[in-house]
């Protein structure tokens, strides 16, 4: 293996058929480049929608209501199903559910403090939607329980609501008015991957009291205990049956009430990326078998040009072993180099592409200003680089070894006789 002789003789070999040899060293590279690069892509890709299914609880579900399209019990379609603040505590009770948050939407309400003033979204809320929407908080706190206890006035603003109305002054403690009533600001808020910021959060009993809500709650953002995707389908399916008796209506009926179930879709989508990656992996390594049948190739035609050389070799007393050995590593050795020269290039690319994005992510969030990516982190992992590695060159070695045991098998009267 370590014989001085026989690396000189195979440096010299390539020297002499430089052009040959880059061409065969070439689709090796390239296919283990395409290789990595298909892989960080993928990566990229998964890691991309992944981290947007982050910015809310991945077990997630909201829940809505709407008008029935089933007749149940004799009851005519069309009625409108409406959620109240005890099915708050039905849903609370639920098998399977964390936390839970009634909303009340008010929909458009003009805020105002001082001469500014402007339309924003007012999302009346349980301090539960926190752990269901994760936004994270600037200044301040979010609604708490005793906010909803004591029917509070208080507000959590967006960050745009507090750049347009209070002009990067002092906004804690301050009272904004909503609607022309009076709230107190208690915290500052940022949604994430999002770069609209206008939706304020009240207590949702104060909101039903002070903007004649009654007793009415739109939809419940939710999380569930689920971990698989037939764990939180058994959970909407109890979802759905409780409600459906309580409210009356039809529990196939998705009009009545309608479902969006987050960790169903996240497991789903995950599961393509999954088939995706497989298929990347199918067109990576035909791309690198390409290259090593290539080496394979040009190994035959170097026992062919040099069958005389290898009849001498075995006419002076040269083992089968001795020829198999030079044919072997001249071949692992131009795949190993040109394997790890595309995988260096390869794995280089996509480091450069992930730190330009970090940078470029660094200044959006030294901005606030951060928005969903499909492509994220698209590097590859440093034990399939090393994985690959080795497999080009077992890969090598056995596109070398059909070539070397040809030319072992030789004779030596008819290699002389080869013009």
């Amino acid at each position: 293996m370590f014989d001085i002789d026989k690396w000189q003789e195979i440096v010299a070999t390539i020297r002499k058929n430089k052009m040959r040899t880059f061409l065969t060293g070439f689709s090796v590279a390239w296919g283990i480049f395409m290789l990595m690069i298909l892989l960080g892509s993928g990566n990229g890709l998964s890691n991309g929608v992944a981290s947007n299914f982050m910015n809310d609880a991945v077990n997630a579900m909201w829940i809505w209501t709407g008008e029935t399209t089933i007749p149940y019990k004799g009851m005519n379609t069309g009625r409108s199903i409406q959620f109240h603040n005890e099915d708050y505590d039905v849903i609370k009770g639920i098998k399977g559910v964390e936390t839970a948050s009634g909303r009340y939407f008010m929909g458009n309400t003009r805020y105002s403090y001082g001469d500014e003033s402007g339309e924003y979204t007012t999302i009346t809320c349980h301090p539960e939607l926190n752990d269901v929407e994760n936004m994270q908080l600037i200044e301040g706190r979010f609604i708490n329980k005793v906010d909803i206890r004591q029917n509070r006035k208080v507000v959590v603003i967006g960050k745009d609501i507090y750049d347009a109305l209070f002009k990067n002054k002092t906004a804690l403690g301050e009272y904004v008015n909503v609607n022309k009533v009076p709230f107190k600001v208690v915290g500052i808020c940022v949604e994430p991957a999002s770069t609209r910021n206008r939706n304020a959060y009240m207590p949702v009993s104060t909101a039903q009291k002070v903007f004649n809500g009654s007793n009415r709650l739109h939809n419940f953002a939710i999380t569930i205990s689920g971990e698989t995707l037939e764990e939180s389908q058994k959970i909407e399916e109890q979802i759905r049956s409780t409600f459906s008796h309580k409210l009356k209506f039809d529990d196939k009926d998705e009009s009545a009430m309608g479902l969006y179930n987050k960790l169903e879709n996240y497991i789903q989508t995950m599961r393509i990326f999954q088939a995706i990656k497989i298929f990347i992996w199918i067109i990576g390594i035909g791309t690198l078998i390409a290259g090593i049948v290539g080496v394979s190739n040009i190994m035959l035609i170097v026992v062919k040009e040099r069958t005389k050389e290898i009849g001498i070799r075995k006419a002076i007393g040269a083992s089968p072993s001795s020829v198999i050995g030079l044919i072997l590593l001249e071949s692992i050795l131009i795949t190993t180099v040109a394997g790890y020269i595309g995988l260096v290039l390869g794995t280089g690319l996509m480091e450069g592409i992930n730190y330009m994005m970090v940078q470029s992510a660094g200044d959006a969030a030294a901005t606030q200003q951060q928005s969903e990516t499909i492509f994220l982190n698209p590097t590859v992992d440093f034990g399939v680089a090393v994985l690959a590695t080795v497999l080009l060159i077992i890969a090598g070695a056995i596109a070398g070894y059909i070539p070397a045991k040809r030319a072992a098998r030789i004779k030596p009267i008819i290699a002389l006789r080869d013009e």
